[in-house]
């Protein structure tokens, strides 16, 4: 297997450590993985690349629940992305669409010209997974100079979708890079590798721990409606991911 860059989807500055131990190249910063990934802190984002030195891209997303924002919305958008850039990250993620799912160009140029001023990279995430015509997104996004793309090929899990990122790839030819993600596994990954031709993935792979701070009150939740363990936390599994790695270049 020729060598694949890893990329590894991180929900804390923790997690981003764990990556790095592990051996992974590149961190995709978010805080919030259970609604897909929102805008970290600034706290993050600098923990993260103080203590591992490693390229971070930091998501620009301020809620969950679509990508066709308000204004003042993208406006919060607009000053997180040059706070983050401001504060050491090497590239940004975002998505901005209208309300009929089509690629919302105007303000999807206001972030790429803020990369493009700090020097960094840009990466459209998988909104591109939930517009009519991926095609025209594409020309769209290599217009404006997006440097990368995200993808499940247009599918839950990219593992149904190899053939549509294999196409996209080829549709892309260098002009843009396609990155799949999204139910990349141990067990699946060398296939969709091979099925797709990618030279790069993008995965999580989390761990279980504790935090017996709250559990003098079982009856307190301070979520929502789920009302998921309190005692307990996720952070990147860098065992299971190390493993990943080490298949990756041999």
């Amino acid at each position: 297997m020729s060598r694949v860059l890893l990329e590894v989807c991180c929900g804390s500055a923790d997690d981003v450590i764990e990556a790095h131990k592990a051996g992974a190249d590149r961190a995709e910063l978010n805080s919030d993985l259970f609604h897909g990934g929102l805008t970290p802190t600034l706290g993050e984002l600098i923990v993260a690349k103080r203590e591992t030195g490693m390229k971070i891209m930091a998501m620009v997303r301020p809620r969950e629940g679509g990508f066709c924002y308000t204004d003042a919305e993208f406006a919060t958008a607009v000053e997180d992305a040059k706070l983050l850039l401001a504060h050491g990250a090497d590239g940004l993620v975002f998505g901005f669409l209208h309300e009929d799912g089509t690629l919302d160009v105007e303000r999807t140029k206001v972030l790429a010209e803020l990369t493009w001023g700090a020097g960094k990279e840009s990466v459209f995430h998988r909104a591109i997974d939930v517009v009519p015509d991926w095609r025209s997104a594409l020309d769209q996004l290599i217009a404006l100079g997006i440097t990368r793309v995200l993808t499940s090929g247009q599918e839950p899990d990219v593992s149904l979708g190899t053939d549509t990122v294999r196409d996209m790839i080829t549709y892309a030819a260098g002009h843009i890079e396609i990155l799949p993600g999204a139910g990349i596994t141990a067990r699946n990954m060398d296939r969709i590798i091979a099925e797709t031709g990618c030279n790069q993935i993008h995965l999580a792979a989390h761990r279980e721990l504790t935090d017996p701070s709250v559990r003098n009150n079982r009856a307190i939740f301070y979520g929502g409606c789920l009302y998921p363990p309190e005692d307990r936390f996720k952070v990147i599994d860098s065992s299971y991911i190390g493993g990943m790695v080490s298949r990756l270049t041999e």
